[in-house]
């Protein structure tokens, strides 16, 4: 073969394998950055049976986690309560309530910290106003339960969910008399699309998080509470050091924070079946996609940037965020931070796991705010 023959052919194969790994580590990065909220994914059950009181599904770890959970599929929504009991191939849990479509058997669902659907009347009975945000890119919806006290909380849910998710701890801030503001931020339905259209893990959506700030400035706060789920507690976490308005904030609430997102980019990617060889491309693509740099979040989260009280939730059985960075910042800052671990609980759903205690150590850490 004539050498400038072999040169073309190792060039053509050398460019087909870097276009390759381009494609692929854009599709890993998009199993990633782009969660899916609805419908079957690789951790998905079948329903076994259900009934008006419990519901049988295929038995996993995730389906025999204690607490409440919602469970999730095409045109269904559902929350189960206690594990019945257990067989070989099945766990029974009880039956909570069906806010939407109907449970039988052979059904694909997926267990979900979202644990209601619907709005805020239709879910708990508490009134709210729906508003809308203005955003830099576009208005934003929101729900506002109004508020005696002029310290407002403000929600932003994280990976995976939507704003219905922070419905869990509405009953506990209505309690309080505390306005709550809940965000559906960009490209979430009803909200602006990015350039993009996919996540950045809170690193660009935190400004639409200050967005929210400013729309609770305006219509009467004085103080604020940032309260985070994921990548939301990660938004919460810039707003509080980059935001205008950071120096309204009286304290944050984290759930699960995002505070190494590489971690969070292969996790998510590897749950939705990745081949692990394949994770670093995707890593790598999320990064030249988003702009996301460890360097801006790790600066957010830094012991010597916290100013205001801080409560954050999180647990060992965390494959999604790990939960070490967490536990380093309580042992750095413990005049600030205060760490509530919470075993055998997954990702953002610290609350599903024991929602009495966690709903009381939330009531005790704003009590001081008020």
């Amino acid at each position: 073969m004539r050498l400038t023959t072999a040169a073309a052919l190792a060039a053509t194969t050398a460019f087909g394998a870097g276009a390759a790994a381009v494609a692929a580590g854009r599709h890993v990065s998009e199993l990633a950055l782009k969660p899916r909220t609805d419908g079957p994914d690789p951790e998905s059950l079948t329903v076994h049976s259900a009934t008006d009181r419990e519901v049988t599904l295929t038995r996993t770890l995730g389906a025999g986690r204690r607490g409440i959970h919602g469970i999730t599929g095409p045109g269904v929504h559902a929350t189960v309560g206690d594990v019945l009991s257990t067989a070989p191939d099945s766990v029974t849990r009880r039956l909570l309530r069906v806010g939407q479509g109907a449970l039988a058997a052979g059904q694909r669902v997926r267990l979900t910290p979202q644990v209601y659907d619907g709005d805020p009347a239709s879910a708990l009975g508490l009134a709210y106003r729906d508003v809308e945000i203005p955003g830099e890119l576009g208005r934003m919806p929101g729900w506002l339960v109004d508020g005696a006290r002029d310290t407002w909380v403000v929600l932003a849910h994280g990976l995976g969910t939507t704003r219905e998710h922070a419905m869990v701890v509405l009953p506990t801030l209505h309690a309080l008399r505390l306005p709550a503001l809940l965000l559906a931020y960009r490209n979430d339905q009803g909200a602006p699309r990015s350039p993009d259209g996919i996540g950045h893990l809170g690193d660009s959506e935190w400004r639409d998080l200050d967005a929210a700030m400013r729309y609770a400035v305006r219509h009467g706060a004085r103080r604020l509470v940032l309260y985070g789920w994921s990548a939301g507690a990660t938004m919460a976490l810039r707003a509080a050091c980059d935001s205008p308005l950071r120096a309204l904030v009286a304290g944050m609430v984290l759930d699960s924070p995002v505070l190494n997102w590489q971690c969070t980019v292969r996790a998510a990617a590897a749950a939705r079946g990745t081949p692990r060889a394949l994770l670093p491309l995707g890593v790598r693509a999320a990064e030249g996609r988003t702009g996301l740099h460890a360097e801006r979040i790790a600066e957010a989260a830094a012991p010597g940037r916290f100013s205001v009280p801080t409560l954050i939730f999180h647990g060992p059985g965390d494959t999604l965020a790990p939960w070490g960075p967490s536990r380093e910042l309580a042992r750095l800052r413990p005049d600030l931070v205060m760490l509530y671990p919470v075993d055998d609980a997954s990702h953002a759903a610290m609350w599903n796991a024991n929602p009495q205690s966690y709903e009381e150590a939330v009531r005790r850490f704003l009590t001081p705010l008020l």
